[in-house]
């Protein structure tokens, strides 16, 4: 390809897939040159290193899910609305995730330990920027008088989060969605507690 923007998003789609399925470890650069048709040389020109395109790769998984996620927030008009449509944003990703090989945060998350500290952090911002828009949907509610005032914003925000990353896992795992319907039902129960 001579194209060198388009050879960049080749090697960090196909890097991203094989990341998100096998693991930032277990993928290997020769696996990369493999699925991408490129050399080890292409690629280090594109990357400075390893590390390097894992961070690219999860940041650009990351924001394709966001984008599928703001998606289906902004068909919503209200807060109530907006944070159901999330939580039923996670529900569909086990039938039907943006990224293969699930959500590109918990997978991370699962890997980024001590010894891959840029992981960790990447993940970290990632986390923050999800955990971030849901308080400022709870905040726009409480602003427009669609939810109480007194809602400790950064409580519900990691239980919202938490819960649907968890039941994320949990499905995965048991190969049907009954957790990830359990806990939506009870975040939704939770939040007609918050609805003025």
């Amino acid at each position: 390809m001579r194209n060198p923007e388009a050879t960049r998003e080749k090697i960090l789609k196909k890097s991203g897939v094989l990341f998100n399925t096998k693991g930032y470890k277990a993928t290997s650069i020769s696996e990369i040159t493999e699925a991408t048709g490129f050399t080890k040389g292409a690629i280090y020109r594109h990357f400075k290193s390893k590390e390097d395109l894992e961070m690219e790769s999860l940041f650009q998984m990351s924001l394709l899910m966001m984008e599928a996620l703001r998606g289906r927030i902004k068909t919503e008009t209200t807060a109530p609305g907006k944070l159901k449509a999330i939580f039923h944003f996670f529900e569909s990703y086990l039938s039907k995730p943006v990224v293969k090989g699930g959500c590109p945060l918990m997978n991370a998350a699962i890997e980024a330990d001590d010894a891959h500290p840029r992981l960790r952090k990447t993940a970290l911002k990632i986390l923050d920027i999800l955990h971030n828009s849901v308080v400022a949907i709870l905040d726009n509610g409480i602003r427009y008088k669609q939810l109480k005032p007194d809602i400790d914003k950064a409580y519900y925000a990691s239980v919202i989060v938490a819960s649907l990353e968890g039941a994320i896992m949990m499905s995965k795992l048991r190969g049907n969605n009954d957790d990830t319907k359990r806990v939506i039902q009870h975040l939704e129960n939770q939040l007609k507690d918050l609805v003025l």
